[in-house]
C-alpha cells in the first residue's frame, strides 16, 4: 500500500521537483526532496494543514511565496521529467524513507553549516548541501505516524 494516494501525474511533478531541487546531490538527495514532499502531504499540521494532493504541496504558496524555489525559478521544473526521476518519486511515494529526511516538513541549503534550528524547528541531519529539519515533539504527530 503507497504512503500516499497518486496519480501518475503526480508522479512526474513530484519528479520534476525532485530534480529540480537536488539533482546536483544525486539520487539519495532527491530522494531526501521526495520525502519532504510526502511528509508534507501526510502532515496535516503546522504549515502544511490541508494539503490533500501533491500538487497542492508543490505549488503551497506561503509568506506570498511558493514554498519550493524551483517553481518560482523555473529553470529545471519546468524541463520534462526523466524515467530516472519518475522511478525515485515512484518509491517515495510507495514506501522510501530514510534518515535525515525520513521525518522531515524542510530542507534548505544555507550555503554555510546548518543551523541547529530553522524556524525553531529542530535539525535532522544534512545530506550534502541541504539541512532537514523535523517539526518538534508534539506538534505534529501525524509526520511519524505509518508508513
Amino acid at each position: 500500500m503507497p504512503r500516499v494516494n497518486y496519480r501518475s501525474s503526480d508522479v512526474d511533478l513530484m519528479a520534476r521537483m525532485m530534480r529540480a531541487e537536488a539533482e546536483g546531490e544525486g539520487k539519495q538527495g532527491m530522494l531526501y526532496v521526495g520525502n519532504v514532499i510526502v511528509n508534507r502531504l501526510k502532515a496535516d499540521c503546522i504549515d502544511f494543514k490541508g494539503l490533500r494532493t501533491i500538487n497542492q504541496v508543490i505549488f503551497q504558496v506561503q509568506g506570498g511565496n511558493f514554498s519550493f524555489e524551483a517553481v518560482q525559478k523555473g529553470n529545471v521544473f519546468y524541463q520534462r521529467a526523466r524515467t530516472s526521476e519518475k522511478r525515485l518519486a515512484k518509491q517515495n511515494l510507495d514506501y522510501w524513507r530514510e534518515h535525515p529526511g525520513k521525518y522531515a516538513l524542510w530542507y534548505f541549503n544555507p550555503y554555510a553549516p546548518c543551523p541547529p534550528t530553522w524556524y525553531g524547528q529542530p535539525q535532522s541531519g544534512q545530506f550534502k548541501n541541504h539541512c532537514y529539519y523535523e517539526p518538534k515533539a508534539g506538534t505534529c504527530d501525524s509526520v511519524y505516524k505509518g508508513s
